[in-house]
């Protein structure tokens, strides 16, 4: 039988091992960010299709336990097979087609028992951004993103967090870059008096003009950092995002980031590159960011 003393111990070091419980250093609360494009689930994939990766998408999840997760491409079957494995978070999101249930979201999940809404809500990339289903600019489809305030209950007299989370287009140059400017602006409007955190599929790499567009800071500073540059200040060639199915596929652009006001501190920010059995869950690789304010 175990004494009193030893079950404490034992507890103690369950917490320190298990990261979605670590205790935050200087009694700061963590914040654990996950962004990941699962592949809609209605493509037609040789060998990976939805049903038969749909377990390791939720299992990948559940293993680094987000507080806030932004995914992509994610239909309302892929959302509600999310939120019924996932039964502790809330899901939030529109589809891009009429902003109701048709098409792919940019859905968000956040934990329920962590935060409280305050305020949420769903533009389109596009010239007129409040018009569900519309088109931007050079895309070659509908591109929309979803936004959500929420008070973090682990510190209640901090500022609310604004998470947004989106898609650009797969192909229009010009989109990407109106697009980055566009999130550029609606962080500036809906993140005043909020710490900020942007996660999405970009389709464009570092250094490119959407990426440039969304972080630089020549005429005036920009309200966002990339946070995976933030503890990786040296790029380095296995940075890659977008596997298409290979697990071993690591070079290339990364082009899926989680962004972030300066009031955050970046713990760790990793490229997960979980693959059960020798398979990727999806065609991207989710990026997990640990963040304290």
């Amino acid at each position: 039988m175990r004494t009193p003393g030893i079950v404490a111990l034992t507890l103690l070091a369950a917490v320190f091992m298990d990261p979605a419980i670590s205790p935050a250093e200087d009694g700061k609360s963590e914040v654990r960010v996950m962004t990941f494009n699962i592949r809609y689930g209605t493509a037609r994939e040789k060998k990976r299709n939805w049903d038969q990766r749909k377990q390791d998408v939720a299992d990948v999840i559940k293993s680094f336990s987000p507080d806030l997760l932004g995914t992509q491409e994610t239909l309302a079957f892929q959302r509600d097979f999310l939120a019924e494995q996932l039964p502790g978070y809330v899901p939030f999101g529109v589809g891009r087609t009429d902003g109701k249930e048709a098409g792919e979201m940019a859905a968000i999940f956040w934990k329920k028992d962590r935060f409280e809404q305050m305020d949420g809500g769903h533009f389109w990339l596009s010239q007129k951004p409040e018009q569900a289903g519309s088109v931007g600019w050079d895309a070659a489809i509908t591109r929309v993103a979803s936004w959500i305030k929420l008070r973090d209950r682990q510190n209640p007299d901090a500022q609310p967090i604004l998470l947004l989370n989106t898609h650009f287009d797969h192909k229009g140059n010009l989109a990407r870059v109106r697009s980055a400017k566009l999130i550029r602006e609606r962080v500036e409007s809906l993140g005043k008096n909020c710490s900020v955190i942007v996660t999405g599929d970009f389709n464009a790499g570092e250094e490119s003009l959407p990426y440039l567009a969304l972080f630089e800071s020549n005429e005036s500073p920009s309200p966002v950092l990339d946070a995976y540059r933030r503890v990786h200040p040296e790029r380095s060639a296995k940075e890659g995002t977008f596997n298409n199915f290979d697990p071993d596929r690591q070079t290339g652009d990364r082009i899926d980031w989680v962004a972030i006001s300066s009031d955050w501190t970046v713990k760790s920010a990793e490229i997960d590159r979980s693959a059960p059995q020798g398979e990727t869950p999806s065609d991207h690789f989710p990026v997990n960011v640990v963040l304290q304010r």
